[in-house]
């Protein structure tokens, strides 16, 4: 098929990217991430530093890339600012040391803070597709995130063919873009199977100012095996449901499931998948991971849709391989749909998100280590959590082998708060916080959820709290981080 596109080799590409430019890349994760062309950025950067010359950019994406855009670009001290949600090690490190700047997103309203111009122009979109024709319509591969609105408002686009994914996925994707306030029109999608938009992903062929083509799969690495903990956790989410289906709480039918990602949101859902009592369901999320895909194999997810296919290269072989029977159950959708909270509480999902740490009050940390240092971002956990009909935080009670308690008397960051957070969820067991006062959650948070070792310290520290509604209080809000930093175990005074 002859294009009217000049061929670039990804050298070729990167020469027309200037320092201080936005650039805005393709991916969900390392699902459909842009990844020929940023390397060969990072090189530029680097030549450009080596001469004395400053090269950063501003970066703009779904969510987290791979390690061959945000690692290579942080590597080369490439990255100016970057938002939303990263994963990258070596991003992590850069943004830490405050060498970038990095503002965290509900991820639901990035493409949106694009279009009405809260984030800087995009100068430059890379997007990886699977095939693209002359007029522009090109099949994305596995992400959509945010591409329709990079194609839409980038000054001029580089595309990524990788000839890795089949071209014969059409269907897989439903590019749908709403419009913006005050003519936005309700979003029709009344099942988690609703298709509401289009096939192909739109391009204007202008902006098109080369193609660059390679061949490599999706840099998904797979998740570690479960262990003791985390599957304790899964059985105990997957029994906590099983008890509402039974008193009705759920309907019959059961509801539509969100899961983050992760070793504990694979526990739950195959916990799930496992219980008898829990009967097949259907998945309304961000990402679609190697469990998922497992469960649908056995008939136990009958549908998922998502704006990711983020899969081990084994599982992502698979898929393709049988993919006339996977097409017909996945659907992969822009962010700002598969987040919307109108969707989402349209829906009734039951939400269940993974926790750093979480507090006697009910409220949640997924961000920041003792509240400084960021590990990857909020990423849609927010969008979840605040429109689900049921939302589910989950996470170990302990860490570092005994030496931190994950359920604190307050949280050093909150990214959720109590208002938002309905049920809580540890090995140890499942607090139920729906229509409790601060010192009924407490209580039932400390005898449900923290590890006995940290059980006396925890009453203490409500025993210690003066009268009021709320027993936080300045000199034991943060009494256990203090311990932390000053002896290196919650447990010891210093």
């Amino acid at each position: 098929m002859s294009l009217p596109f000049p061929t670039l080799t990804p050298d070729e590409a990167a020469a027309l990217v200037q320092h201080g430019q936005t650039v805005a890349f393709t991916g969900f994760t390392s699902a459909g991430s842009a990844k020929f062309t940023a390397p060969a950025i990072a090189r530029k950067a680097k030549a450009e530093q080596a001469a004395g010359r400053d090269f950063k950019l501003g970066v703009i994406t779904g969510a987290s890339t791979g390690p061959s855009c945000d690692g290579v670009l942080a590597g080369a001290n490439a990255v100016a600012w970057r938002t939303p949600y990263q994963s990258d090690a070596t991003l992590r490190k850069a943004i830490n040391e405050g060498r970038t700047a990095y503002f965290d997103m509900h991820l639901s309203g990035v493409a949106q803070s694009v279009r009405i111009g809260a984030l800087p122009k995009i100068n430059w979109a890379f997007i990886e597709v699977a095939e693209i024709h002359a007029d522009g319509c090109a099949i994305p591969t596995t992400s959509v995130g945010i591409s329709p609105t990079m194609a839409r408002m980038a000054d001029k686009i580089i595309i990524e063919v990788n000839n890795y994914h089949p071209t014969d996925i059409r269907g897989l994707h439903d590019i749908y873009e709403p419009l913006d306030p005050p003519h936005r029109e309700p979003i029709m999608i009344r099942t988690v199977s609703d298709r509401i938009g289009e096939a192909w992903l739109r391009i204007p062929p202008e902006k098109i100012a080369g193609i660059v083509y390679g061949n490599k799969c999706d840099e998904v690495a797979e998740f570690s095996e479960t262990d003791a903990v985390t599957d304790k956790i899964g059985q105990n989410v997957a029994e906590f449901l099983a008890q509402e289906l039974r008193i009705g709480r759920i309907p019959k039918e059961f509801l539509p499931v969100q899961s983050g990602v992760g070793n504990i949101a694979n526990a739950v859902l195959g916990a799930m998948g496992a219980n008898p009592d829990v009967p097949a369901f259907q998945l309304y999320s961000e990402v679609i991971q190697d469990s998922v895909i497992g469960l649908m194999a056995k008939e136990r997810i009958r549908f998922a849709s998502g704006t990711a296919l983020a899969l081990s290269p084994k599982m992502l072989a698979d898929y393709y391989t049988d993919r006339k029977f996977y097409l017909g159950r996945t659907v992969l959708r822009p962010q700002e749909i598969s987040n919307s909270p109108e969707v989402i509480r349209r829906l009734g999902l039951i939400a269940v998100n993974t926790a750093l740490e979480l507090d006697l009050g009910g409220n949640v940390n997924s961000t920041h280590v003792l509240g400084k240092s960021v590990m990857n971002g909020l990423g849609g956990s927010g969008d979840f959590a605040r429109n689900a009909y049921l939302s589910i935080f989950t996470c170990p009670s302990i860490q570092k082998d005994g030496k931190i308690s994950t359920v604190v008397p307050l949280v050093s960051h909150m990214d959720h708060s109590e208002h938002s957070v309905q049920i809580v969820a540890t090995e140890q067991g499942v607090a139920d916080l729906r229509g409790k006062d601060p010192r009924q959650r407490a209580e039932l948070i400390i005898e449900k959820c923290a590890h006995p070792m940290y059980r006396d310290i925890l009453r203490e520290t409500v025993r210690m709290a003066p009268d009021g509604h709320h027993f936080q209080h300045p000199d034991i809000a943060w009494r256990l981080h203090k311990r932390l930093q000053e002896t290196g175990d919650m447990r010891k005074e210093a």
